[in-house]
């Protein structure tokens, strides 16, 4: 499994003697769609605090949140903490490559998510498959 988050953060931060910086390439928007599931045991409130705080750390670095598709409680493959149901939830953005680092983070403190995970949509063929799952959710 590829760790996007990981690589950017040591390109971000510790970049390599003598390298170039990226022009743009931080800051040009790409596509992501991030999942996500709750705990079942959250109330329609909390979720919805939850949900529009991830929205609003997306918008804040930059990015640009286009649908948001509320799956609905599912049965997890395998118990994570003890539940066995949860909350899915599916985002998709057009963000900086930042707004992923720090999405992610904020993410990983929130103890009410159970998984999360972050995929990037690159090719002309990804990005038109994207934007058609964006489209379908509304």
């Amino acid at each position: 499994m590829y760790n996007y988050a990981s690589k950017l953060k040591k390109r971000l931060l510790a970049p390599e003697a003598g390298a170039k910086k990226p022009e743009g390439d931080l800051m040009s928007l790409r596509h992501y769609e991030t999942m996500f599931i709750l705990k079942p045991t959250l109330t329609d409130e909390e979720k919805a605090n939850i949900v529009e705080n991830i929205k609003n750390i997306i918008t804040q670095q930059g990015g640009e949140v286009v649908a948001l598709d509320n799956i609905g409680v599912r049965e997890l493959a395998y118990p994570i903490q003890k539940f066995e149901r949860g909350h899915y939830y599916i985002v998709y953005y057009k963000a900086p490559a930042n707004a992923v680092l720090e999405l992610e983070r904020q993410m990983r403190y929130n103890e009410d998510l159970l998984r999360f995970m972050t995929v990037k949509y690159e090719t002309k063929k990804d990005i038109k498959r994207w934007e058609e799952m964006a489209k379908n959710v509304q």
